[in-house]
């Protein structure tokens, strides 16, 4: 999944918090949840307008900019 099609940030919702596309659930609530012990599959459960192909290309791409940032250190 593209990651315009799983993330999205609009001044008008949420002051430009960036979100799930289709939702009011805030990225940083998957982050919040995993850095608690919770499971992915525990975050979707809390919030099933989030999809897991959403929440992977989330994931994928904090991972994709963690390590360019190190290749380039």
């Amino acid at each position: 999944m593209d990651l315009s099609h799983a993330i999205h940030s609009d001044p008008d919702t949420l002051g430009g918090t960036p979100v799930f596309v289709g939702t009011r659930v805030p990225v940083q609530s998957l982050f919040d949840y995993l850095e608690g012990g919770d499971t992915l599959d525990e975050f979707l459960r809390q919030f099933p307008a989030v999809s897991k192909e959403q929440a992977v290309t989330a994931l994928d791409a904090a991972r994709d900019s963690l390590l360019a940032g190190a290749r380039s250190s």
